[in-house]
């Protein structure tokens, strides 16, 4: 909403106020990684698991357009988005520290609704942070940096219970056979959730209103009826180019969402030859899944960086298309991989469509939405991943045994023709063009 020239801020400040992403992301690639292993030991079902997941993309289709409608119209002496980061952090960091100690499927599944509560409160204020802070041309650096530490934060995230085996055995379990290395992860998932967004908000602050955009705020009502009605207004105006993007996120977080789910299962089939949860080779394969993801998440961090001049150069829609080819052609793959180096040479593949997807479609809406609704737009944008998310929770439970055999090697299959059929869509998406050609018109 801020209007006028803003301040040109260096690529340390874009940093800094990024850094908060890297404790929200840290949340994530912890879910990511322990979710399905933690209700693998406390003895979830494979074909129901998905609906195990819900918390996700019902958290973030019932929250974050009412906290980014909310963002938009919150006047405070902290901010318009500041209070959500605060709030969420305290939460997330809160269930990180209690999920290990689950006892039961329902405490797991419990907690992770409220950590990703957490998690959706924070996001997509955050995004219309970086929108609200940076100019247009500094956007795509600031939304391809948060790219770059999730890439690192998820990097660590997931390596971290393999790291922490250098420390404590990686067989010691508790009563209810969750690993202490994940505990320990959790924990220190836990005080980097609150640490991080601290230091980005006291580092890199928003900036102050205008007396005129303060009078223009106060005069709209923080009712639920004046919510709503923003959102219902903002759907019903949806710039073009975001309507467009609908089909390839429909594709590519619906595959990645069934990746998380199920990479473990594949590798443990596919190199370690079981389906035991409580074996140790499960939890073997339950550490190399982990180190392959800190390898993809690595490789997404390099990727956004080495993104950042080519995105500026050819624009965010051809590259985001080949981001995601990449990845499903390794997806495509990962069922032959028959020992944990061939697994890991196609992470490379998982790790370009990665920084892609959490980069490059930010920098296509950005393009197209106006600046003093970026909190809304970035609200209703993260249906686009919760609703593909929700129909794979629901779905996979249908097909999971009678079209895909009860085996999760083919649910990588499915996913890798669903990116590359997201990489498809995405070359209809009317943004994303040539900073240079849109520059000449």
């Amino acid at each position: 909403m801020q209007t006028g020239t803003k301040p040109r801020l260096s690529l340390l400040r874009i940093i800094e106020m990024n850094i908060g992403f890297f404790g929200l992301q840290f949340s994530f690639g912890l879910q990511q990684a322990n979710m399905g292993p933690i209700y693998g030991f406390l003895g979830a079902d494979e074909a129901t698991m998905p609906l195990l997941w819900l918390a996700g993309p019902m958290t973030g289709l019932i929250i974050q357009p009412i906290v980014g409608a909310m963002s938009d119209r919150t006047y405070s002496r902290f901010g318009r988005r500041t209070p959500y980061f605060l709030i969420g952090a305290i939460l997330c960091s809160i269930c990180l520290f209690l999920m290990p100690y689950s006892a039961e499927l329902w405490i797991a599944a419990s907690l992770l609704w409220i950590l990703d509560a957490g998690n959706n409160i924070t996001m997509e204020p955050y995004r219309a942070y970086v929108a609200d802070r940076l100019e247009p041309q500094q956007r795509s650096v600031g939304f391809l940096t948060q790219s770059a530490f999730t890439g690192l934060a998820q990097t660590l995230s997931y390596l971290a219970p393999t790291l922490l085996t250098s420390i404590f055995a990686k067989d010691m379990i508790d009563a209810n056979g969750i690993p202490h290395i994940v505990r320990i992860a959790f924990i220190i998932g836990a005080i980097l959730s609150i640490s991080t967004i601290v230091w980005s908000i006291w580092r890199v602050p928003e900036l102050p209103l205008s007396d005129a955009e303060q009078a223009e705020l106060m005069a709209k009502p923080m009712t639920v009826k004046a919510t709503f009605g923003e959102i219902l207004s903002a759907m019903h105006d949806m710039p073009r180019p975001m309507r467009q993007l609908a089909l390839a996120m429909l594709c590519q977080w619906y595959a990645m969402f069934a990746y998380w789910q199920y990479i473990t299962f594949s590798v443990g089939r596919s190199i370690y030859n079981t389906s035991d949860k409580s074996s140790a080779a499960f939890l073997d394969a339950t550490l190399t899944t982990q180190q392959a993801g800190a390898l993809y998440n690595f490789i997404a961090f390099l990727g956004a960086l080495l993104l950042m001049p080519i995105v500026t150069r050819l624009g965010a829609r051809v590259v985001h298309a080949f981001c995601l080819t990449a990845s499903g052609a390794a997806m495509l793959m990962i069922p032959g991989a028959e020992t944990p180096m061939a697994l890991f040479l196609l992470m490379g593949g998982i790790g370009i469509g990665w920084a892609g997807m959490m980069g490059n479609t930010y920098v296509m809406l950005a393009d197209s939405i106006p600046p003093e609704r970026n909190g809304i737009y970035m609200g209703i944008f993260n249906m686009f991943i919760v609703i593909p998310m929700l129909i794979q929770t629901l779905t996979m439970p249908l097909i999971y045994k009678p079209l895909l055999g009860g085996d999760p090697r083919n649910v990588l299959l499915m996913a890798g023709i669903l990116m590359i059929a997201g990489a498809a869509a995405t070359l209809f998406v009317d943004a994303g063009h040539r900073v240079r050609a849109a520059q000449e018109e």
